[in-house]
């Protein structure tokens, strides 16, 4: 029966954006924590890379949740501009091509 999942087209891209969204989500977290507790920081260049190849939704959950990095325009802004282009792409992709 795995086999036959791992066989399928779509199987391997679905978990690939299943797992970087948890990690962006997680990286959102970490990095809120970090900040409370003045430690070494994750970058945002590094943040953003991650809603750029994939994981814009976990990012954006995460700045909801933890209410981390609200109030930066660049993640203000920019997360969920990520967020469009690839739900288009995924709309393009899916249904269109």
């Amino acid at each position: 029966m795995w086999s036959e999942w791992t066989r399928q087209p779509g199987f391997w891209p679905v978990c690939y954006f299943i797992i970087i969204n948890i990690a962006g989500f997680a990286m959102m977290g970490i990095d809120k924590y970090k900040a409370k507790h003045e430690r070494w920081r994750i970058r945002e260049r590094t943040l953003m890379l991650t809603a750029a190849l994939g994981g814009s939704v976990g990012v954006f959950c995460g700045m909801r949740v933890f209410h981390h990095k609200t109030l930066h325009n660049l993640f203000r802004w920019g997360v969920p501009a990520i967020m469009a282009v690839q739900a288009a792409l995924a709309v393009y992709l899916t249904w269109i091509r």
